[in-house]
């Protein structure tokens, strides 16, 4: 069954076709037979301009004389291959003919008569002889100085050759355009096969990789170098990227699940060893220690929690900001008292001169940003090694008047040149040695984002890592701009 696009083009495009050789087709037709009927009326019209040299000056008004004259014509008619010459008496009846053989006198000739009536002296006929026989004559009636007709001079031919001829060349003509269009469809077929084949293989290999088989992508053949082979190119490339994808949230997953298995684990040990001891008989040092670790790993799964929170909203594409007039020089400085100790629990030097400059004001959700601030510094921590340095620092200078600037560098172990473009895509986590869920850089980007900012990363490998957090400062009338409390998309 025909379907799809071959029936459009078959509905489409080789019925147009159909129609436009057909129309050729029947046009030659028309023309050959013209080319053909006028060569004839050619022929004649010339044979019968030959009569007005023979008679011309003709006086005699004997019926003798002409039929005299008429036969010393015939006999000298050197066109008797090609037609017939009759000579027809003023009574209509045929006297002489080139032939020997006079006609039955029931054979109408209806040239005849029309000459007569003409001024010219000339009549076209063609049809059909009593015999069946098709043909076409011409007739000239030859008249005195007194206008009296003497006599006409008949042209005939017969034409069972010619329509032979034109039945050749009419056949011809329709087996060119069988073979034409027959061409047509062969190589229309062939050129929709090579678009229809690939494209349901395409179809099913989509299928394959829709149900969750990757590996189908590798049966795809790229035989084309054009949009067939462009559009092969693009679902392998698309299933790599979907695998790589299905990859690295299966890897997130894990992480997640071991970040949170991991402190519940101790929270869990802690509240128990708590639980099981006889009242009185825990000691507070180890009371103390105890709560420290549940509150210290409670907010490790609050942290964790808020983050797979924030990773929701931007895979649903919604966010709430909260947006308000700031000082992000005050954000900033709260920010790094934060994480001083933990910094000093990591062994790694926090270095931060504060400075007593007055700073424009952003406009942004305090609170998100600090999230992006907590984020940057905690990486910055986490990958520098014990006795390791990271440096902070605040900038606003006359060269740039409209942003302000927080750079983080630290002295870590950096990131992988294939990795650095991809370590703010949802899922990626460059050093899988490293705990986290590896959402926190992609949350903080795009909170980024929003502010109308940017977050920018420059590492190598064993030198150590850069931050570059970019804000606009804060132009009157922005919060018309921005509502507080507006639900901004992703």
């Amino acid at each position: 069954m025909i379907r799809g696009i071959t029936k459009r083009w078959m509905l489409n495009t080789l019925s147009v076709i159909f129609t436009i050789i057909v129309l050729i087709v029947v046009s030659l037709i028309l023309i050959v037979t013209y080319v053909f009927q006028n060569s004839v009326e050619t022929q004649l019209n010339a044979a019968c301009n030959e009569l007005s040299l023979v008679f011309s000056g003709y006086t005699s008004d004997s019926y003798n004389d002409f039929t005299s004259a008429a036969r010393d014509y015939v006999e000298n008619f050197d066109q008797k291959e090609k037609m017939g010459v009759m000579v027809i008496n003023p009574a209509g009846r045929v006297v002489i003919t080139s032939t020997g053989f006079v006609p039955s006198e029931s054979e109408k000739m209806p040239d005849f008569e029309d000459a007569k009536k003409r001024k010219d002296g000339y009549a076209f006929w063609s049809g059909k002889l009593s015999s069946g026989e098709p043909a076409m004559s011409e007739t000239r009636v030859i008249t005195n100085e007194n206008d009296a007709i003497v006599g006409a001079i008949r042209y005939i031919v017969s034409m069972e050759p010619i329509n032979s001829r034109i039945l050749l060349a009419d056949s011809a003509i329709i087996l060119i355009g069988v073979i034409m269009l027959t061409l047509v469809v062969i190589s229309g077929l062939l050129f929709i096969r090579s678009i229809v084949k690939p494209i349901r293989r395409l179809s099913e290999t989509a299928a394959q990789i829709a149900q969750g088989d990757f590996s189908a992508s590798e049966k795809i053949e790229h035989k084309y170098d054009d949009e067939i082979g462009d559009l092969c190119k693009a679902v392998s490339n698309m299933a790599k990227d979907l695998q790589t994808t299905e990859q690295m949230k299966n890897d997130f997953i894990s992480r997640v699940s071991h970040e949170l298995r991991t402190p519940l684990t101790a929270i869990k040990g802690w509240a128990e060893t708590m639980q099981l001891s006889e009242r009185g008989t825990l000691d507070r040092r180890t009371f103390d220690r105890g709560m420290s670790v549940i509150i210290k790993e409670s907010a490790r799964l609050t942290g964790i929690v808020e983050e797979l929170l924030d990773f929701g909203r931007i895979q649903s594409g919604r966010m709430v900001l909260i947006n308000e007039k700031m000082d992000i020089l005050a954000e900033f400085d709260e920010t790094i008292y934060m994480l001083k100790e933990r910094a000093s629990e990591a062994g790694v030097h926090l270095l931060y001169d504060e400075d007593d400059s007055i700073y424009p004001p952003i406009y942004g959700d305090r609170n998100r940003l600090r999230q992006v601030f907590i984020n940057v510094l905690d990486n910055a921590i986490k990958y520098t090694p014990k006795g390791g340095v990271v440096a902070a620092q605040v900038i606003y200078s006359k060269d740039e008047p409209d942003v302000i600037k927080i750079v983080v560098t630290d002295s870590g172990c950096g990131i992988a040149p294939e990795d650095l473009p991809r370590v703010k895509e949802k899922f990626y986590k460059a050093n899988q040695k490293v705990g986290g869920s590896g959402i926190g850089l992609a949350v903080a980007d795009e909170i980024m984002n929003l502010h109308h900012g940017s977050l920018n990363i420059e590492s190598g490998v064993g030198v150590g890592t850069t931050v570059t957090l970019t804000f606009p400062i804060y132009k009157e009338g922005q919060e018309k701009q921005m509502p507080e409390n507006q639900n901004i998309k992703l």
